[in-house]
C-alpha cells in the first residue's frame, strides 16, 4: 500500500518504557512512517515519543489523542513546542476531546461543550505556537521553528465536519469497515490526512474473539463511543450490551458483544491477511494506518517486523 502512511501505537502493552528503545529503532529500521501515542490509563501522551525522538531520525512521532482539559493552553504549547525542537521538525500533535470517563470520572474535571473546547484549543493554539499570544498574554520563549500539524481526533459529523475546517487531519477510532464511507464523507477533506487506529491480532479470528470482546467491552460501553457506533447504524445489536453494562452486569454484557460488529473493527490472522484487510481500509479512504499490536510483550518485536511495509 504505497499511498499509505504505516505507523504503530505506543506504548507496547506490557513492555516496560526502558525497553521500548530498541523497538523504537526496529521500527523505523523496518520503513514504519509514524509512532502514535495512546494516553488512557498507561503512560500519558508525550513521553513515549519523546523517549523516540532521541533514538530515531526520520519517523514521524504524534500524540494520538491528548486533550484540552486536562492540560490548560500554555502547558499544551510548552509541549508541543518542546516535542517539535526535540524531534527536529518531526511531531504531529493529536488532540481531541477524550471521553467522559478519562475527563470527568478520572480527572475531575467538568466534561462540558467538547466540540467547543476543542475549536477553542486549536484556534488558540495555532498562533501561540506561531510566536503570538495566548490566553493571559503567554507567549512561548521559543516558538516552533517548522509548523506542527493538528490532526483532530473525531467519531461522528460535527468533529469530523470541524476536523476538515480547522484541522491538518482527522483521527478516528474503532471504526468498522462498513461505517468508512459515512465517516469520510462527514470529514469531506480529501486532500487532508485520514487517520484511524487499528487494533490487530496476529492469531486466528476464533481465538482473538474473546480478547476482542473484552476490549470492545470496555470501549463500547463509553458514551463517546456507544453513539458513534448508533451513529453508524448499530444500535439495535449495540444497546442491549450498554444497558447490561449500565446495569453493573458485566457478565451479560460481555456476552451480548455483537460479533458481527468486532468482525469488521478488529483485524485478525496471519501478516497477509492482515495487510489484506487494512487494504480495504486503504481503498475506503484511510490514508494513515496506525497498528496496535494486541500480543504479549514477547511477541512484538515480531509482529514489528511482519507487518512492516516493505
Amino acid at each position: 500500500m504505497p499511498d499509505a502512511r504505516w505507523g504503530l501505537t505506543l506504548p507496547f502493552t506490557g513492555v516496560p518504557l526502558r525497553d521500548h528503545l530498541d523497538l523504537f529503532r526496529q521500527a523505523e529500521a523496518v520503513g514504519y512512517d509514524d509512532l502514535w501515542t495512546g494516553e488512557t490509563a498507561g503512560p500519558d501522551g508525550f513521553t513515549p515519543v519523546a523517549l523516540a525522538a532521541a533514538v530515531t531520525e526520520r519517523i514521524r512521532l504524534a500524540t494520538g489523542i491528548v486533550n484540552p482539559y486536562t492540560r490548560g493552553p500554555a502547558l499544551l504549547a510548552q509541549q508541543v513546542a518542546a516535542m517539535q525542537d526535540a524531534s527536529g521538525g518531526r511531531f504531529v500533535l493529536g488532540i481531541g476531546s477524550s471521553s467522559n470517563v478519562i475527563v470527568e470520572r478520572w480527572n475531575e474535571i467538568p466534561f462540558v461543550k467538547p466540540l467547543s473546547k476543542v475549536r477553542e484549543a486549536v484556534e488558540t493554539l495555532r498562533p501561540v505556537l506561531e510566536g503570538g499570544r495566548g490566553p493571559g498574554k503567554f507567549k512561548l520563549e521559543t516558538p516552533p521553528a517548522t509548523p506542527v500539524p493538528i490532526v483532530i481526533a473525531a467519531l461522528r459529523g460535527k468533529m469530523l465536519a470541524l476536523a476538515a475546517e480547522l484541522g491538518d487531519g482527522a483521527m478516528t477510532n474503532f471504526l468498522p469497515l462498513s461505517g468508512l464511507p459515512q465517516v469520510r464523507d462527514a470529514f469531506d477533506a480529501p486532500d487532508k490526512e485520514l487517520v484511524c487506529r487499528f487494533f490487530c491480532l496476529p492469531v486466528p479470528e476464533e481465538e482473538g474473539l474473546p480478547i476482542a470482546r473484552h476490549l470492545f467491552t470496555a470501549y463500547g460501553t463509553v458514551p463517546v463511543y456507544a453513539n458513534f457506533f448508533r451513529w453508524l447504524g448499530w444500535a439495535e445489536k449495540l444497546d442491549p450490551m450498554v444497558a447490561a453494562w449500565e446495569a453493573g452486569d458485566r457478565k451479560l454484557a460481555l456476552e451480548l458483544v455483537p460479533d458481527d460488529l468486532i468482525k469488521e473493527i478488529f483485524v485478525f490472522g496471519d501478516a497477509d491477511r492482515m495487510k489484506d484487510r487494512l487494504a480495504q481500509f486503504v481503498d475506503g479512504g484511510i490514508t494513515t494506518l496506525i497498528l496496535s499490536a494486541l500480543t504479549p510483550p514477547e511477541g512484538v518485536p515480531k509482529f514489528i517486523d511482519d507487518l512492516a511495509p516493505r
